[in-house]
């Protein structure tokens, strides 16, 4: 059956493999929307477009090139006369009919200057703002080869950049920033409707940096409510043409939201699993961070940390709270071995750090460093309470990847 009908007239047009441009015209010859002076003119006008062609791309004086060119135009029109047309072979062959050829190789051209100067992206800061230059010439060179699917699934995947990038610029621009400062901040798009979208839902007014964030993501554990469908919702004043790109954002919000409200991990720690990397923006500004933290701070965690805030230096820290030592945040390997040796002579007593972290820490670090800490505790507890010939020297290797222990200077 299969080869019977391969042999029928539907079946070779449905294997048709010839330019959109060539099936045009043949509809054309053979309904009589073309006549012989059309024809004529094609012909005629055809060889000057290929060693235009040529030229622009190369050299119009190797016959290489003008093959390459030939092949290049003859695309360019069926390009553009598959796409206006909707694949409708009357309606293409009336273009040609009413237009000269040239004219729908360059409407070909200019489609595929237009794809190439959209975003490509929906990162600020790695998109060209200038419109198709020379530059992208050799971009152009290539799409010229390229088939008209090809073409309308970049152009999908452009538009939706396009209109990422939009999105976050009205976010930006209805919280106190713009496209400039996510330029900047070298944000993408959808990292930017993500946190827009949760500092609306905790009544926030600008878009955050990181001790905002924290205290957006507290806001909502503390009052569930608002993080649900109900509560995070699309601005009614959002553009009609934005709604449908920030609606997909919005439902990857939703998806994320059980381990965004999730206390069992430190927020810090959660935004830098492999899956939600980037996947949130706010400004940094070490400064800020600085400031926040030293006003919040009381003078004792002031006076143990000496200023630290790195975590293995913290760790040292209560590390020596839970043996009866003094808070510090270093440690020499002599005073690390012997500190081992007395949290395995005594035991260790993690209380007393986290006693300590819920009295004096900074109120918006608290629950992640005791996190931090009771897993540390989680690791070191069986290397200090066991009986093998290797655990000391575990556990000093365990101090030595987790805390700061200087080396001896020679």
């Amino acid at each position: 059956m299969a080869e019977n009908l391969s042999n029928t007239p539907a079946a070779v047009s449905l294997y048709d493999a010839r330019p959109f441009f060539e099936k045009a015209l043949q509809y054309g010859l053979q309904h009589g929307l073309i006549d012989q002076a059309k024809l004529a003119a094609i012909n005629e006008s055809a060889p000057k477009g290929m060693v235009q062609i040529a030229g622009y791309f190369g050299s119009e004086y190797l016959r290489p090139e003008l093959e390459r060119a030939r092949e290049r135009m003859v695309n360019l029109v069926s390009l553009f006369l598959e796409d206006s047309c909707g694949g409708d072979l009357r309606a293409a062959a009336e273009s040609l009919r009413d237009h000269s050829f040239l004219s729908r190789s360059k409407g070909g051209s200019d489609m595929l200057k237009r794809l190439i100067a959209m975003p490509k992206t929906s990162h600020f800061g790695m998109n060209e703002q200038h419109g198709f230059t020379d530059d992208h010439i050799p971009q152009l060179a290539k799409w010229t080869l390229r088939s008209l699917p090809e073409y309308r699934a970049e152009l999908a995947q452009r538009r939706h950049a396009a209109s990422l990038l939009a999105a976050a610029t009205w976010f930006a621009e209805t919280l106190e920033a713009d496209a400039e400062d996510l330029e900047d901040a070298g944000a993408e798009a959808e990292a930017v409707v993500r946190s827009a979208l949760l500092v609306r839902a905790a009544g926030r007014k600008a878009l955050p940096d990181w001790p905002v964030f924290e205290s957006v993501i507290q806001a909502l554990r503390a009052k569930p409510a608002l993080a649900t469908p109900a509560g995070i919702v699309i601005p009614p004043k959002l553009p009609e043409a934005l709604r449908e790109v920030v609606e997909g954002v919005r439902q990857s919000l939703l998806a994320d939201l059980p381990k965004l409200l999730d206390t069992s991990l430190p927020l810090r720690k959660r935004m830098a699993q492999p899956a939600f990397m980037g996947r949130y923006f706010w400004i940094e500004d070490a400064l800020t961070e600085l400031d926040h933290h030293e006003r919040t701070a009381s003078p004792e965690w002031t006076a143990a940390t000496g200023g630290q805030t790195d975590e293995d230096a913290l760790l040292t820290m209560f590390l020596h709270l839970a043996v009866g030592n003094k808070p510090k945040t270093s440690l020499t390997e002599t005073a690390a071995a012997t500190l081992v040796r007395k949290a395995r002579k005594q035991g260790l007593q993690p209380a007393l750090a986290t006693q300590f972290i819920e009295a004096y820490a900074p109120g918006a670090l608290r629950e992640g460093l005791v996190a931090v800490w009771l897993d540390f505790v989680s690791e070191a507890q069986p290397l200090l309470r066991s009986d093998a010939i290797t655990a000391q020297n575990d556990a000093l290797a365990l101090l030595r990847r987790e805390c700061v222990v200087r080396q001896a200077k020679a």
